[in-house]
């Protein structure tokens, strides 16, 4: 890993979130962030970490008259194994529950359960909610396409966890990758367990994955030493398409909204990101002349 100062923190573009590292360490052979859209000057694997991260944090904060959601984890892991060491994590929750915004976190590792104190202690000044990537209820192949991160099992007690906190969850179930993870028992099995853990919602944009330049050969040259033969019939099916929809689209939607809708779970992407920006009324409370 290597350390750099950022120049700011807090991404407003729609919603406030930030990224405290670049890059990770999981190894998650499906990972979109190893695009080449994302212009990395370095190997995927050599954490860029924002060592000013906290500092920018709280200027940014202090200077916002109106509460709002901070969100962390869309681009990199908060809770990849150099935060066992570096805490920037933990000391970005200090600072949010210090001057009491909300926080959403997205992450696939149970070293969130070390903030657990945090994390209540947000969740019972503002609000709290965690959201947890969950792909495939058999661990084995857990092991396979997300080799360095807790398995489902694990993953799924973090949220029971949560849930017995009074923290609210949400599950991205995402990607299912075609001819691998995407039929009906691994659906109905993960749904199921959301709904006995009591998550919010669920979110999926598509049953299948997305591929870009840099993605791409990394997903491939996994597919060729774990699945011998499978790239084949990825580029016969879909040749270098963007969008690798399963072609078990339709079966898999229809048990995903039964579920859902059965249960009560936010199943529509934008009803999980309504809940997830939302703050408690007393918390907006913003007279006419404060600016953020």
């Amino acid at each position: 890993m290597h350390f750099v100062n950022a120049k700011g923190i807090l991404n407003n573009a729609g919603y406030h979130g930030m990224n405290i590292y670049r890059g990770c360490s999981h190894g998650c052979i499906y990972c979109d962030s190893r695009s080449k859209c994302y212009q990395f000057t370095h190997p995927f694997e050599d954490i860029e970490v924002k060592q000013n991260a906290p500092e920018l944090l709280e200027a940014a904060l202090r200077s916002k008259r109106k509460k709002c959601m901070i969100g962390t984890g869309s681009m990199s892991d908060p809770y990849m194994h150099c935060e066992e060491e570096l805490k920037l994590t933990r000391r970005c929750l200090e600072i949010i529950s210090r001057y009491e915004f909300g926080v959403t976190v997205i992450t696939k590792s149970d070293r969130i359960l070390r903030d657990l104190d945090l994390l209540d202690e947000i969740n019972q000044k503002a609000k709290c909610v965690v959201q947890m990537t969950l792909t495939t209820y058999d661990d084995d192949l857990c092991r396979i396409i997300e080799p360095n991160v807790c398995n489902t099992k694990r993953r799924i007690e973090v949220l029971e966890i949560m849930q017995s906190r009074g923290i609210p969850t949400i599950v991205w179930m995402t990607p299912l990758l075609p001819f691998i993870n995407d039929t009906v028992d691994n659906v109905r099995s993960i749904l199921n367990e959301c709904v006995r853990v009591g998550v919010k919602g669920v979110i999926c944009y598509d049953m299948g994955l997305t591929l870009r330049d840099g993605d791409r050969e990394y997903y491939y040259a996994a597919l060729d030493k774990h699945f011998p033969g499978l790239t084949s019939r990825y580029m016969k099916s879909y040749g270098s398409a963007y969008e690798l929809t399963s072609p078990n689209s339709k079966e898999l939607w229809k048990v995903f909204h039964e579920i859902c809708d059965e249960h009560g779970l936010y199943s529509a992407p934008e009803a999980c990101f309504q809940y997830l920006n939302e703050l408690p009324e007393r918390y907006q409370q913003m007279s006419i002349f404060d600016m953020e």
